[in-house]
């Protein structure tokens, strides 16, 4: 059996890297043969599954104090994650962070860092971030704009959200309190109209324009193109070539649930490998909203138990796949 393991990570338990292997050893003990192509949504883990850091520079952190940051630079193509410059792990989480004040202005650096060194393309994952400044403070290390001129600027984004409504949805995850929100989203109201007014561009309707608390927007508003986190990573890896001819695909992440199927890795994978014909697993932490109805799935928490499965993520991986692929052969 030949089979294509295309994981997310398991936030906090495993990396991508660590799930796909795990995998590939369960095929091994079969005797089958895998390929491991660790995925990302444009969140945490963009930069390690497209090859990760060959390239640190110190920037502005999200609260203002500096920040080494990995990056990757190759053959003029460049992979930055914003959250090595502007993430919440930065800020100290919620609890540490200063939801008015964090600014995007470190990530701008990162990008001017990649066009200085020569990028004519760079990569943008944009999860996980502390800040909801509409990308204000990117554009501000990024002037003139005009020196991203003749260079494709591609955010990968993990949502759909649009400019404004970041600020409700995703500012209490930052720490805001409900005043600041309110704040927070008359900010995003007013750089609509500016950026209308110096770039000419709409970013309110824009799809995925609210990812990062506005910066994807913001960035928008320079000329980048805005797209799903996982189609750009599917792309540069490959993964529908990979699929084909295929035996088995498996996928998996922490949760199971119905954002899963939007926009995220495990749906991607999943209609991937059923435009390929190709059948799939997941193999998850835990499912809810019934969505293991939607693929064959395997969920750890209650294969292992809850304790098991989070303290040896990758061994019940593993032997869950082993199990999996051992009925298959049976049958």
């Amino acid at each position: 059996m030949h089979v294509v393991a295309a994981p997310d990570k398991f936030k906090g338990t495993a990396t991508a890297t660590e799930v796909a292997r795990a995998i590939a050893r369960a095929v091994a003990a079969t005797g089958g043969s895998c390929v491991e192509c660790p995925m990302a949504d444009g969140g945490e883990g963009f930069l390690e599954v497209l090859g990760g850091a060959n390239r640190r520079t110190t920037v502005t952190g999200p609260l203002g104090d500096p920040v080494e940051a990995g990056w990757r630079l190759e053959r003029g193509s460049a992979v930055i994650e914003m959250a090595a410059a502007s993430g919440l792990a930065l800020a100290g989480g919620p609890e540490g962070n200063d939801p008015m004040a964090a600014s995007t202005y470190g990530t701008g650096e990162l990008i001017l860092a990649a066009l200085e060194s020569g990028a004519r393309r760079v990569l943008v994952g944009v999860g996980g971030s502390a800040t909801t400044d509409g990308g204000l403070g990117a554009l501000r290390a990024l002037y003139p704009s005009q020196r991203l001129r003749g260079v494709e600027l591609v955010v990968a984004c993990d949502v759909t959200t649009t400019f404004v409504d970041a600020a409700e949805i995703f500012a209490p995850q930052k720490g805001a309190t409900p005043r600041q929100v309110e704040l927070l989203r008359r900010r995003l109201e007013r750089l609509v109209q500016v950026y209308l007014d110096e770039y000419g561009i709409d970013v309110s309707a824009i799809p995925c324009s609210g990812a990062a608390g506005g910066l994807a927007g913001g960035l928008a508003a320079i000329g980048a193109e805005l797209r799903l986190g996982f189609e750009v990573v599917a792309e540069e890896v490959g993964l529908e070539e990979k699929i084909e001819g295929a035996d088995l695909v498996v996928t998996g992440e922490g949760f199971l649930d119905r954002e899963s199927f939007e926009g995220k890795v495990v749906g991607g994978v999943v209609e991937l490998a059923a435009a390929a014909g190709v059948p799939a697993l997941a193999v998850v932490g835990e499912v809810f909203d019934g969505m293991d109805q939607r693929v064959p799935t395997v969920a750890l928490v209650e294969r292992f138990g809850e304790e098991r499965s989070r303290r040896e993520t990758a061994a019940c991986i593993e032997e869950a796949v082993a199990e999996r692929l051992g009925t298959r052969a049976g049958r």
